[in-house]
């Protein structure tokens, strides 16, 4: 028996799981606290770099990290989701799983940190 996707073609699937995608990033700004706040800083700093008149390699790099940091975060908060249905009680095998996903955050956090403050240091500071 195939499954619904399949059935309503590939195209289509294509754009349903767009669609799909959009909800869930939606969904992850507007009620996760991690998402407001990571959001909020993506604008500010796309903002500056408007401002300070970035070029187009920084604004890749730009591009690039602020992605990688609301992809970690949203994927934190997915694993941390999971994890609070799957064993809803402190446990300690559940506790190592949300670190090491919590640690993703923060490497992805700051190679952003680094990488903003290479574009946005000389132009403040220089």
């Amino acid at each position: 028996m195939a499954s619904e996707n399949q059935n309503i073609g590939f195209v289509k699937g294509r754009i349903r799981g767009g669609f799909i995608a959009l909800k869930g990033a939606f969904s992850f700004v507007t009620t996760e606290h991690s998402g407001m706040v990571q959001l909020a800083l993506a604008i500010l700093l796309t903002v500056a770099g408007f401002y300070y008149d970035i070029t187009k390699v920084e604004w890749m790099f730009h591009i690039i990290v602020l992605a990688l940091v609301l992809s970690t975060e949203a994927l934190n908060t997915a694993i941390e989701k999971l994890c609070d249905f799957v064993h809803d009680k402190h446990h300690d095998k559940i506790g190592f799983i949300k670190d090491i996903a919590a640690g993703a955050v923060w490497f992805s956090a700051m190679a952003a940190l680094i990488i903003e403050l290479m574009i946005f240091y000389p132009r403040l500071f220089g």
